[in-house]
């Protein structure tokens, strides 16, 4: 079985601003898990465990679906418990640490006394558009914690949609039809905190 090659990071505020460092992050735990999503559901399947059936290679099997077979449900369990679940967490843990730096004051920002002398700047500027229609033009700076909301965004949405992705493939592969990833990560949370 699969096991979580991605560890939680330390949480800081540098590891937020680092953009690069966020996305490779969630984009090495989306593709150890959720991308590889049907080759770690295939690994749970054990075909040794019922034996050889002899009349399997009589016909050439060409129906795709017949030969996906179902998995065992203590391995889907098993896998959704230790490696899918606690991966899906760990990106929620990141993202909504993220999302909290992105909102709180940055006090620490190189970028800030130069955005504000462009923005006086921009004040004191007489613009003509009659002479240059283009002189009115004036790109702020945006500050690094609205970039940082920005990319929580988008990383969210993102997530949405693997996780929709890999929990259906979950649910044909497993049989599990107890509704959403949602309720489905909702109950796991639970049941991690009762322990």
């Amino acid at each position: 079985m699969s096991q979580q090659s991605t560890s939680a990071p330390t949480l800081t505020p540098q590891f937020c601003f680092d953009q690069r460092v966020l996305r490779d992050f969630l984009r090495l735990s989306r593709s150890t898990i959720d991308d590889s999503i049907t080759q770690n559901l295939n690994a749970l399947v054990t075909p040794a465990s019922a034996g050889f059936d002899p009349s399997s290679t009589a016909v050439r099997q060409i129906d795709a679906t017949r030969t996906k077979k179902m998995i065992d449900p203590a391995a889907c369990q098993s896998f959704k418990n230790n490696v899918l679940f606690p991966s899906w967490q760990t990106r929620s843990d990141v993202l909504n640490y993220c999302a909290g730096v992105a909102t709180s004051p940055d006090p620490d920002d190189p970028d800030l006394i130069l955005r504000e002398t462009e923005s006086a700047k921009d004040r004191e500027r007489v613009v003509d558009e009659r002479l240059d229609p283009y002189s009115a033009r004036f790109f702020p700076r945006e500050a690094r914690t609205e970039s940082l909301a920005y990319l929580i965004r988008n990383e969210r949405s993102v997530e949405q949609i693997v996780r929709a992705r890999t929990w259906g493939l979950v649910t044909e592969r497993c049989g599990d039809t107890s509704g959403g990833w949602e309720e489905a990560l909702n109950r796991w949370r639970e049941s991690q905190q009762r322990k």
